[in-house]
């Protein structure tokens, strides 16, 4: 086992500029169906919107951004006359992405991967919303040869971690390495474990959480809990208790399925969200039996957590090249650290 030894890269914090060009608006497309009936939803609107791929318009829907009648559909959804199809365009993402100068944690790295510690904070890679300061803008300017399998905005990108959640990443230098890697995490023989610190005491000592997530019906930005099986995909996490707080829980959770904001969604399924979660932790608030000075310590804690307290704390695969066992560790941030030995010393 190697553990995540701290190796941090320095270099300048200007980060170079990305051209007003690169970037478009949002925008909608309505179309109603005359012609036509019986496509499917993905080929019907790819050939009216010249400009989107057939794939391009199957993430769209996944993304919940095509609604049909004013609902989501599948993209085998075979349209109707009469049908009104709603197409959400998001803005584009750089064009060209800027290497920057900034700081990492690297983990490992030979000529095929680099496995970095991300720090809470930093997107995964550009999008709407976060056209710079990502971990691969960060990554080009000390590999700018990453695997191109990614695609433009995404290179080298085998997996990602929300921004704000801290820890392992794996990211392709070739395109074989690309390949594999992805291969591991769809076969499930690649490992990814995360230290996730949630409100209550769980009624469970090990659970397998198995719940379709899709996007929410009602607020597009987040995801969801889906039973009724049309928009939502498989998502399976197992979780396990490390240890008891007092009104918290410390858990050890697994992934079986790479769902977005998957751990997330299913701990607050399960009715105890993740401390710090800005999307789906609700209001929460401290056990009666902390006092009023308890309570503006633990604010404190929270406010210098600044997101979740969810770290990939482990991960592992089977190195591309050689085959050897990888695995790799990295300790808690220091914000989620301190906020678990305070409730530890409160408990």
């Amino acid at each position: 086992m190697r553990d995540a030894e701290r190796g941090m890269s320095y270099g300048s914090n200007e980060h170079e500029s990305i051209p007003r060009s690169a970037f478009r608006i949002t925008r909608s497309e309505t179309l109603r169906v005359s012609n036509g009936a019986g496509e499917r939803l993905d080929a019907f609107i790819a050939v009216r919107i010249s400009d989107l791929s057939r794939s391009a318009v199957r993430r769209l829907i996944e993304q919940g951004r095509v609604t049909v009648g004013g609902a989501p559909a599948k993209a085998s959804y075979k349209v109707k006359p009469g049908d009104v199809i709603a197409v959400e365009i998001p803005p584009a993402a750089p064009t060209v992405i800027a290497p920057e100068q900034i700081p990492l944690d690297i983990v490992y790295e030979d000529s095929d991967l680099i496995v970095v510690n991300k720090p809470r904070g930093m997107t995964t890679h550009p999008a709407p919303g976060s056209p710079a300061g990502t971990l691969v803008n960060a990554l080009l300017a000390r590999t700018p040869d990453l695997s191109g399998v990614g695609g433009v905005q995404r290179p080298g990108i085998v997996h990602r971690l929300d921004k704000d959640t801290s820890g392992l990443i794996v990211v392709a230098k070739n395109d074989a390495a690309h390949a594999s890697l992805q291969d591991q995490i769809q076969k499930r023989t690649a490992g990814r474990r995360y230290l996730a610190l949630v409100w209550g005491d769980t009624k469970f000592e090990q659970a397998i959480v198995d719940a379709p997530i899709g996007r929410h019906p009602v607020d597009r930005k987040k995801m969801a809990v889906i039973t009724d099986g049309l928009r939502a995909r498989p998502a399976v996490t197992d979780l396990s208790v490390v240890e008891r707080l007092s009104g918290f829980t410390l858990l050890d959770a697994s992934l079986r399925t790479g769902r977005t904001h998957q751990i997330r969604v299913h701990c607050a399924y399960l009715g105890h969200p993740v401390v710090g979660d800005p999307v789906y932790g609700g209001k929460r608030t401290l056990p009666a039996r902390f006092g009023v000075r308890q309570g503006a310590e633990f604010d404190s804690l929270l406010d210098a957590l600044g997101g979740q307290a969810l770290h990939a704390y482990r991960l592992s695969f089977d190195h591309p090249r050689t085959g050897e066992r990888m695995d790799f560790e990295a300790p808690l941030p220091q914000d989620m650290s301190r906020l678990i030995e305070w409730l530890r010393a409160h408990s």
